[in-house]
Formats: structure tokens, sequence, C-alpha cells
């Protein structure tokens, strides 16, 4: 295991030396190996874009699918390239719309969480934002069970801000330890919980589906606003992201109403652009038993 690491690392580390256009080149042989040769999680893919999308003929989330592999392709080796990046390269590559909104609670003094889902190169959209905002800010980040691969994306995600995540059980006591202070905390809410942590249900994508409650309740006990941010792709490699006020006080709206607005945004940024998501993820895998499913009220 510690040899295929460490020869991972030195792959690893000439890909981020490559240019843009040879990473890309590079990217277009991985998909052919990871969607036709390999068929990398295809079945889960499919599943997944087949209940999520009973409307679309089979042809449809077929072509859905092979444009969510390129991009996963892509984003794979966009992250393993952040190793060699310079931080002039990454902004240029992502901007914002609406940065009028975090720049009004920096005035203010106020700390603010920002929901995103795994949209985009969500990797990418943290430092990013920061870099564009001139904030300070932290990634809430749940780390891999291996070992060796978590200290390496935590040095990837240190390359640019430094000391910059928060290990995702530990959110509170550092939101706490911040109070009165002005940052901006990143959470991907759309991650699945273990079926002990399954506590709020609702509908997504037409299935019942547990998300973790964290941003609803943190923003709720902690009286902060709350921004969700639609991560798009606009190019190769170039991506945008939208800023949106779910509510500038947390306080103001129960748990389960942010994580209902929080939900809806996501749904609406996925039917946008549905090869834009994080299709191979195991998303589905557990089934509501006695938990209450909170039905959406916010669509019109």
């Amino acid at each position: 295991m510690a040899i295929g690491y460490y020869l991972y690392r030195a792959l690893a580390w000439a890909v981020s030396r490559l240019p843009f256009r040879v990473l890309y080149m590079k990217s277009d042989f991985l998909f052919v190996l990871l969607y036709y040769i390999i068929g990398y999680r295809r079945k889960v893919v499919m599943d997944n874009l087949a209940r999520s999308f009973p409307e679309k003929s089979t042809e449809e989330r077929a072509e859905i699918a092979r444009s969510f592999y390129r991009n996963l392709c892509d984003i794979i080796l966009e992250v393993i390239k952040t190793e060699g990046m310079k931080a002039s390269q990454l902004k240029q590559r992502f901007s914002f719309s609406n940065l009028e909104i975090i720049e009004k609670m920096k005035k203010e003094g106020q700390a603010a969480l920002i929901g995103i889902g795994h949209c985009g190169n969500w990797e990418w959209s943290g430092p990013a934002l920061l870099m564009h905002s001139e904030s300070d800010g932290y990634a809430i980040v749940k780390p891999l069970n291996n070992e060796r691969f978590n200290q390496y994306m935590e040095r990837l995600r240190a390359q640019f801000f430094e000391g910059k995540t928060i290990p995702f059980k530990m959110t509170l006591r550092y939101l706490l330890a911040m109070r009165g202070q002005p940052y901006l905390a990143v959470l991907a809410a759309d991650q699945t919980p273990t079926r002990q942590e399954s506590r709020f249900w609702t509908t997504f994508l037409n299935q019942e589906t547990p998300f973790f409650e964290g941003l609803g309740k943190l923003a709720n006990s902690l009286k902060m606003p709350v921004i969700y941010i639609d991560l798009k792709r606009t190019g190769r490699g170039r991506y945008h992201g939208d800023i949106r006020l779910i509510t500038d006080d947390g306080s103001t709206m129960s748990p389960e109403e942010i994580m209902l607005r929080y939900v809806d945004a996501l749904e609406d940024s996925i039917h946008a652009a549905p090869d834009n998501w994080l299709w191979s993820h195991r998303r589905w895998k557990h089934k509501r038993e006695d938990e209450t499913l909170h039905p959406r009220r916010f669509k019109s």
C-alpha cells in the first residue's frame, strides 16, 4: 500500500507540472479508460440518473453520463494540478457574481455559512472565493478514511490558504471559538450521512434522501447568514459561482427551513446542468425508516 501511494505521488507531481493544454489531453485518455474500458461505477451512475430523471429517455441519460465522466476526469486532473498552480492561475479560472453580498457581510463584521454542492470543481471553489472576495475563510471537510491520501488532500487544500480546513465533527467547536470574527465557512452539504446521522430527510431528485443537518442547525443556533453558491462550468477548466442569499440571519428560520431552501437551490442547479453534479456517489444507499420526511414547501 505504501509503495502504491508513493508511486501515485510521483505520478501526481509530474501531472501537476503539465501545461493545461496537455492536462486536458490526458483527461481525454482518462475518460476513455474510466468510461469505456474500466466502466468505473457505471451502474451506480446509470441507476442514479434513471431514478432522478425518469422522464428522460435512455439515450438522454446516457449522454448525461458521458458528459459527467468527461467532467469528472477533468476535475480529477485539475485537483492534482493544484500542487503545481499559482494563485493567479486559479483566480483567473474562477469568477463570481453577486460578490457584493459577501462584501456587505465582511464590512459589517459578519461571519457566514456557505453551502455548495458537488458541482463543477468544488475543491477549487473555496480558495477561489477567498481570493475574489479577499475574505478570511475555512472549508469544512470530512477526513478521508485513508490517512495518507487524507494528508495529501490536506496539502493540496493548503496550497493557497494553509490551516484553513475544519474537521467536520469539530465544526461547532471551531465556529464558537471564532464568534465575533468575520469569515466564510464553506460546506459541501450534499454528502451522504451515515445511517446514524440520517435524521433529516426530504424529497430530492424524485427520491427520499437524507442530508446532514449541520448547515441548518449551525446557522440557526449561531444566528449566521446562509449563502448558496451555484457552481457552474463555463468552459474546460473555467468555472463561475453564482452567489445567492438564503437568509441573512439563521435564527429567523428553523434548521429544517434552511435545509429545504438549500436542497431546492441545489436541485435547481442540477436540473440546469445535469452533467455537472457528482453522479458516481452512492447518494441513495440508505432507506428511510422512522425519520420524518420533510415536505418541499418552497417550490413554486
